[in-house]
């Protein structure tokens, strides 16, 4: 029997295609897409196991999503790539492939960083597989200003979806490094309007969790909801009264932070670790 290693995958994909990340029976996922190339690639009688640093919804999109798994048999990273891909893609690709006995993809993680996108257009702009069309103009200073509040350690507890193992009391107790927002050109040439994103990175998030902030930021943005109204939340038990949450096409996975010794971090060129 050939030997088995360890492999980590650095994956992107434009999550408009796909159901979410996980397994989902009779449902087009990640999973399933990667999944299936791999055991086509190394010849498996079923798709082998893959563990991911996050779980990204229906419609949420990665650049620095990593995937571990276990494969039998030799592969040169390039090749185990190329093949890959001329089964994943067009809206999957794997950037890079390598060997790393042990490395588990979601327990290594010492960061996630996300990214949301609004465009201040109306609501009926077709952007909205990428980014959520907000009517203008928003308050950036304001919007900003709140966003500061998250950093440090803090319960999400009413900005995420409580887990099926946790009570109403169970905080989610998670440590925020980076929480900005910053204006920016039409970077996908959508032919819109003015283009905001806010910058999250954390230690891990929880369900929802992002979407959930977004959402109440920009109605801060809107002078709909306040900055302090926003710190009197972090720690409190309940979700009542929280906007509806931002649409999942505006939001990415943009990189995820290891070891140097396990890969370093993944996602664009630039993405390094966060400033703490």
């Amino acid at each position: 029997m050939a030997a088995t290693h360890r492999w980590r995958l650095d994956i992107a994909y434009d999550g408009a295609g796909f159901a979410g990340f996980a397994p989902q029976p009779g449902r087009r996922t990640v999973v399933g897409v990667l999944g299936g190339a791999l055991a086509r690639v190394a010849r498996l009688e079923a798709p082998p196991y893959l563990t991911g640093a996050g779980r990204t919804d229906a419609g949420v999109h990665a650049l620095g999503q990593v995937v571990s798994t276990d494969l039998p048999g030799h592969w040169e990273p390039p090749e185990l790539v190329s093949h890959l891909n001329a089964l994943a893609r067009p809206d999957l690709v794997v950037g890079r492939a390598q060997i790393l006995e042990g490395f588990d993809a979601r327990r290594e993680a010492l960061w996630r960083a996300y990214r949301y996108r609004v465009v201040e257009a109306p609501a009926t702009s077709l952007v909205t597989a990428h980014a959520w069309a907000v009517p203008g103009p928003l308050d950036l200073a304001a919007m900003d200003q709140a966003a500061a509040a998250l950093l440090g350690e803090h319960d999400f507890r009413a900005f995420c979806r409580r887990p099926p193992d946790h009570g109403p009391a169970d905080p989610l107790v998670r440590r925020v490094q980076v929480a900005r927002w910053h204006a920016t050109g039409d970077d996908l040439a959508l032919g819109a309007g003015r283009y905001l994103l806010f910058d999250i990175v954390a230690n891990a998030f929880c369900h929802h969790q992002v979407r959930t902030l977004c959402a109440f930021l920009v109605a801060v943005g809107q002078h709909r909801r306040s900055a302090d109204e926003l710190a009197a939340r972090l720690g409190a038990p309940g979700r009542d009264g929280l906007p509806a949450l931002a649409p999942p096409g505006g939001l990415s996975l943009l990189a995820v932070g290891y070891d140097a010794g396990r890969g370093g971090a993944s996602g664009p060129p630039g993405e390094d670790e966060p400033t703490h």
